[in-house]
């Protein structure tokens, strides 16, 4: 049992005992198989099994034995893993077995083993039960496991901090269902937690549990959250608490879906947020950064459209992206005027920009294109300037160097809203050029956002 494949399984087994993952164990147990099936570097179980249990089975060699091909040694091993808790994993494994006196066996066993299990020996244990609760024959060891938190539901606090993401929503499920924590202790893990069904689950019973009353121990985690999701439960809650002018600071919130609810909270106490948006977007250097979007969203394109296209010039580059981004929104891009804010020094812009005329890519009309080398230059050391590489600025150029002739859009006529591009049979190389700068602006404008 010296050898090198033990050795091995050994330092997996390790491994797999300081991860959190569930995964690790499955694919502890389908290695160790093939091994013992096709590696011929371990001995048969059977040939060594008996002498190692006579001088003290150790947990690597119980590994091997409950995970090789041999359905009798593994039903022999499944005697031992009471010695070995932390292979309890691999019990559970043994529950979904193909060979019936096997499955038997181990279900037994896990039926004994549970009701004096520790909480955190029963994480990995309900991790490996519930990723393999699907499988043909997993049901039945996924029910003893659930049925343990779900009769002794103090052992929740302990699993809510799992590593294994299955089993920190079914303890929070508990939390929840079992009442086992006050209002604004829910809505703190709401606030912090980075699990989206976990921020519902537990921002949902918050509110469920204050219902009209919600006071600041519960509002103001929620509104606060870094998190879309949970901010907007909280402005939702606000109208419910008698207090929707609050809602109003969260029209113009990064979050599309915050700032929907802060519409439907205003509007459910009389107040129409169209106004509010037209006055904020007026607001010259003072603009909230994502105002122009917000107005876009319950504005009118003939009414605001040319508020949004004054907004593309403005000196702050989110307000710039957001006005674009509106535009979008409302169906008021025009080629010709935002064409050129694709040489524009924000990354944030030019993503925008490039997400608004990528239907266009194909097909610009090349008697409105002219070369613009320097503007291009300029634009490509302003990036080199703002923390941009100057080669990213190169690709969206396709490659052109600043001196090289670079396709960019002359100062032409502006068409009406309603006009439309007229669309060529087949793109000139020109357009080409453009679909391609597009297209790389998409790719690499995530970047930097400003």
């Amino acid at each position: 049992m010296l050898s090198t494949a033990f050795d091995d399984v050994t330092d997996r087994l390790t491994r797999t005992l300081e991860s959190s993952d569930a995964g690790e164990w499955i694919d502890l147990d389908l290695r160790i198989r093939a091994e013992l099936r096709w590696g011929g570097d371990i001995p048969p179980v059977h040939t060594w099994f008996a002498a190692a249990v006579d001088r003290g089975l150790g947990a690597p060699e119980l590994a091997v034995a409950l995970c090789g091909p041999d359905g009798r040694a593994r039903e022999d091993a499944l005697l031992h893993v009471g010695r070995s808790p932390e292979l309890l994993p691999l019990l559970v494994l043994r529950c979904t077995d193909w060979a019936k006196p096997v499955r038997a066996r181990a279900l037994a066993i896990l039926r004994a083993e549970l009701p004096g299990l520790a909480p955190d020996a029963l994480d990995p244990v309900m991790a490996v039960a519930l990723r393999t609760g699907d499988r043909l024959r997993g049901g039945e060891a996924r029910e003893l496991v659930t049925t343990r938190l779900w009769e002794e539901p103090a052992t929740a606090a302990v699993l809510r901090a799992s590593g294994d993401r299955a089993v920190r929503r079914l303890a929070h499920r508990v939390t929840v269902e079992r009442r086992l924590l006050s209002p604004a202790a829910l809505a703190a893990i709401a606030m912090a937690d980075d699990d989206v069904v976990v921020q519902d689950l537990c921002a949902d019973a918050a509110l469920a549990a204050v219902g009209d009353t919600a006071d600041d121990t519960v509002l103001v985690p929620l509104l606060r959250s870094s998190l879309g999701r949970v901010r907007a439960a909280g402005v939702t809650a606000l109208h419910r608490s008698g207090r929707s002018g609050e809602a109003e600071s969260f029209l113009f919130d990064p979050s599309a879906l915050v700032r929907a609810c802060a519409r439907w909270t205003l509007r459910k106490a009389g107040t129409d947020p169209l106004p509010l948006y037209r006055a904020a977007c007026a607001a010259g250097d003072t603009v909230p950064g994502d105002a122009p979007l917000g107005l876009a969203e319950c504005g009118d394109r003939a009414a605001d459209g040319e508020t949004l296209w004054a907004l593309t010039r403005h000196g702050r580059p989110r307000v710039r992206a957001s006005a674009v981004a509106g535009l979008r929104v409302l169906d008021a891009v025009r080629l010709e005027r935002l064409a050129p804010l694709l040489a524009d020094d924000s990354a944030r812009v030019v993503r925008e920009t490039a997400k608004a005329l990528a239907p266009w890519a194909d097909h610009f009309p090349t008697d409105s294109l002219k070369r613009s080398s320097d503007g291009w230059g300029a634009a490509q050391r302003r990036d080199a300037g703002h923390g941009i590489p100057a080669e990213h600025g190169a690709r969206i150029e396709d490659g052109r160097r600043p001196d090289s002739a670079g396709p960019a859009l002359a100062g032409t006529e502006t068409p009406g809203l309603d006009s439309a591009v007229p669309m060529a049979e087949e793109p000139a190389p020109h357009a080409r050029a453009w679909g391609r700068r597009i297209g790389r602006a998409l790719r690499w404008g995530r970047g930097s956002a400003r």
